[in-house]
């Protein structure tokens, strides 16, 4: 009787459940261990939902930002009036039906592929149960809702657990007014005076989306700017959208508490002043799901973060068991989770496999407009950790930027001296996260700014300007260097 390797994976998020296709494509018997829906908070809460939001968001800034000078007239607007009322309004209690109907589809449609595939979906919470046997193999035990237990025997085990909105001691979401990211999306009516705690990704794609479907938005941040971990001149023109658009950022403000006071919130800053809205995001980090499931015990190094250790391959410390996604605390990016699982499998099952690679990964902020990013950094260059030449270009320069009404965007190029190899890149305009995508493929597979620089582009396109870019690095090469 032909041997048949067993994978039991915790936690049905991108990293769980690619790992799930590849193992049961691989041959494997595969289980998946989860207690919330396939897809995991990306797909139920966060990724898929905040984007839904986002693009509602999206059309009503084109539409608010661009009408007039594209020409368009509405009926229903009133010229009569000084200051005309705004043309276009949301129904949030509609827009919000919309995102949970989306995610549960989603999810609806991930566990299909998976089960689809061979591999057997168990509801309930997992925990590693002692060390390795003497045969190598590993024991979970899953939890159900009702209290039973059931033991499972695994050769490999993925951990792929994610991670839940970090809350501060003095500012507890109460659901209605003071909320964390998961509960945005059960409000009917829109915020009217929104309080975002938290100048990151969340914090400042949530504060852009609100901002842009009506409510009256604070952005406080910690630090100098909005967005400290991205592109300095990205970041810039971002705050100066918020800015000009009407959002009270505040800068190096720290909050220390956020309590309900009636229908109103008060959020207390570390200096001691204090801000009011309706309501109020706490968008202050992620916490790893790691607490509770055995893994000291198991021999799986934690680091004091929460976040499980791993190498390039995906293994923690302990034999047999693999980690994948945001618990891992590497990268939080769906498409970083869904990476490090596949690794994991084509690694523990015995398939070529390359390590994985963070210079490769693109990503990107669903701000409008958005910031695109890819390989080395700015930060990476003036640091001394890479020796690049760079190339910035306004989007303003660009026909089709024109043409869109677009006025905020550039695209800039980081390739090496000498060889012209692309680097790293940042684009910022509207779907920047499409536009990334020529720049990651150059990253990937080293090639030059002149191999870019000659191939065709349609005429008028914003892609245009990835070209010129590399047209520019391409002709200083030649210009500076020998």
């Amino acid at each position: 009787m032909e041997y048949v390797t067993r994978i039991v994976i915790i936690g049905g998020g991108p990293g769980g459940y690619e790992a799930a296709l590849v193992a049961a494509q691989l041959g494997a018997e595969v289980t998946v261990v989860d207690c919330d829906g396939l897809g995991g908070a990306s797909v139920l809460t966060d990724c898929v939902p905040s984007k839904t939001l986002i693009a509602t968001a999206e059309v009503m800034t084109t539409f608010d930002s661009s009408y007039e000078e594209l020409g368009i007239i509405v009926a229903d607007d009133t010229p009569h009036i000084d200051t005309p009322a705004r043309v276009v309004g949301v129904d949030l209690g509609k827009v919000n039906r919309r995102v949970k109907r989306l995610a549960l589809a989603q999810s609806h449609d991930i566990t299909a592929s998976v089960t689809r595939a061979g591999a057997r979906v168990l509801r309930g919470r997992g925990r590693l149960e002692g060390m390795q046997g003497l045969d190598g193999s590993r024991k979970v035990v899953v939890r159900a809702a009702d209290g039973s237990e059931e033991t499972l025997v695994a050769d490999a085990v993925l951990i792929a657990t994610g991670g839940h909105p970090r809350e501060l001691a003095d500012a507890q979401p109460d659901g209605e007014r003071i909320l964390n990211w998961t509960q945005v999306y059960d409000l009917d009516e829109l915020p009217e005076e929104l309080i975002v705690v938290g100048s990151g990704v969340t914090g400042a794609e949530f504060a852009g989306a609100y901002q842009a479907l009506g409510s009256r938005v604070t952005l406080v941040s910690s630090r100098d700017r909005v967005l400290p971990g991205e592109d300095p001149d990205a970041a810039a023109v971002l705050e100066d959208v918020f800015r000009r658009r009407g959002m009270n950022v505040m800068a190096r403000s720290r909050a220390a508490s956020a309590k309900r006071v009636g229908d109103r919130v008060e959020v207390t800053l570390a200096d001691g002043r204090v801000i009011t809205g309706s309501h109020c995001l706490m968008a202050v980090g992620a916490i790893p799901n790691s607490h509770g499931m055995g893994l000291e015990e198991a021999g799986v190094k934690v680091q004091e973060s929460g976040h499980i250790w791993t190498d390039r391959v995906s293994r923690t410390s302990a034999p047999g068991v693999y980690a994948a996604g945001d618990v891992t605390g590497i990268f939080a990016l769906a498409s970083v989770a869904a990476m490090q699982g596949r690794i994991a499998m084509y690694h523990f099952l015995g398939d070529a496999v390359a390590p994985l690679n963070l210079k490769t990964v693109s990503s990107n902020v669903f701000t409008d407009p958005e910031i695109a990013t890819v390989g080395y950094s700015q930060a990476d260059v003036d640091g001394g950790v890479i020796d690049a030449r760079v190339v910035k270009l306004p989007l303003l320069r660009n026909p089709r930027a024109k043409m869109q009404g677009i006025r905020d965007g550039f695209v800039k190029i980081f390739c090496r001296p000498g060889t012209g190899i692309v680097v790293g890149g940042v684009v910022v305009s509207p779907r920047a996260s499409e536009l990334i995508h020529p720049i990651s493929l150059a990253v990937d597979n080293n090639l030059t700014v002149e191999q870019i620089a000659n191939a065709f582009t349609v005429y008028p396109s914003l892609s245009g300007s990835i070209a010129e870019v590399a047209r520019q690095l391409h002709t200083r090469k030649t210009e500076g260097e020998s």
